[in-house]
C-alpha cells in the first residue's frame, strides 16, 4: 500500500468528501445544541419553578452561567464562517469579542456553582478542570490575536469552541452510559465530565494534524505574525 505523501494534494472527490463530512458534523452539533437550549432554558424559564432544586438558592450563579453559555453556544459557529469572516472582518472582531465576553460571564458563574455545590469533590474538580480548560483555550486565543498571529489564533478558537460543547457532550454521554448498563455514580458522572473536553481536544487535535498532512505544499504561506490593526 502505497502512503499519501505529505504536501500531496487532495482529489475533488476527496475534497468534496471532507466538505461533507464536515456539514454533517456541523449539522448534527446544532441539531444536539438546540435540543440541549431547549431542554436547558426551557426547565428554568420560571424563576419559581420547582425543577431548580439545589440550585434555587444559587439561581444568580446558574443564570449567570446559562446566559453567558448561550451567547458563546450561539455565536461560535458563525465565527468559523470563513468567507463570512472574510468579507466582514469588523464584524467578526464584534462577535469574537461578544463571544469572549459571554464565556466570561459563564465561567464566573461556573465558578460560582462550583464553590457552592454540596457535590462530591470528585465532582466539582471536573466541573473545575472544564472551567479551567474553557478559560486557558479562549485567553490563549485572544492573546495570539493581539499579537497578530492569526493562524494560532484560530487553533486555539477551534479548541476553545469544543469545550464550549463540553456540557452538550455531557448531556448525551451520560444517557448513554445509564444504557449501557453502568450506574450513574459519582465517579461515572466525574468520568464523563473529563471526557466531555478531552475526547473533542483529541478528536480536534487529530483532524487538524490529518488536513494538515493533505494540505498542497503550493498553500498560501501561514498568516502568522501578520500585525493586525488594534494588534499589540
Amino acid at each position: 500500500m502505497t502512503a499519501i505523501a505529505p504536501g500531496t494534494p487532495a482529489s475533488p472527490r476527496s475534497r468534496l468528501a471532507v466538505r461533507l463530512a464536515w456539514a454533517v458534523l456541523w449539522l448534527l452539533l446544532g441539531l444536539a445544541s438546540i435540543e440541549f437550549l431547549v431542554a436547558a432554558y426551557g426547565k428554568y424559564r420560571h424563576l419559581d419553578s420547582a425543577a431548580y432544586g439545589m440550585f434555587m438558592t444559587r439561581r444568580g450563579w446558574l443564570w449567570m452561567h446559562l446566559a453567558g453559555g448561550l451567547t458563546t453556544v450561539l455565536l461560535g459557529p458563525v465565527q468559523f464562517l470563513t468567507q463570512w469572516r472574510q468579507r466582514r472582518l469588523r464584524l467578526h472582531r464584534v462577535t469574537g469579542r461578544l463571544y469572549l465576553a459571554g464565556m466570561l460571564v459563564a465561567a464566573t458563574g461556573a465558578i460560582g456553582l462550583i464553590a457552592t455545590s454540596p457535590a462530591p469533590f470528585s465532582i466539582r474538580l471536573a466541573f473545575s478542570a472544564t472551567a479551567l480548560a474553557w478559560l486557558t483555550t479562549g485567553l490563549t486565543g485572544l492573546i495570539a490575536i493581539r499579537h497578530g498571529l492569526v493562524d494560532r489564533h484560530r487553533r486555539w478558537m477551534v479548541r476553545n469552541y469544543a469545550v464550549t460543547l463540553a456540557p452538550i457532550v455531557f448531556r448525551l454521554s451520560l444517557p448513554l452510559a445509564i444504557a449501557g448498563g453502568l450506574v450513574p455514580s459519582p465517579i461515572l458522572i466525574a468520568t464523563l465530565l473529563w471526557c466531555s473536553w478531552i475526547v473533542p481536544l483529541l478528536l480536534c487535535e487529530t483532524v487538524r494534524r490529518l488536513v494538515g498532512r493533505r494540505r498542497p505544499a503550493s498553500a498560501p504561506p501561514s498568516t502568522d505574525a501578520i500585525p493586525l490593526p488594534g494588534a499589540r
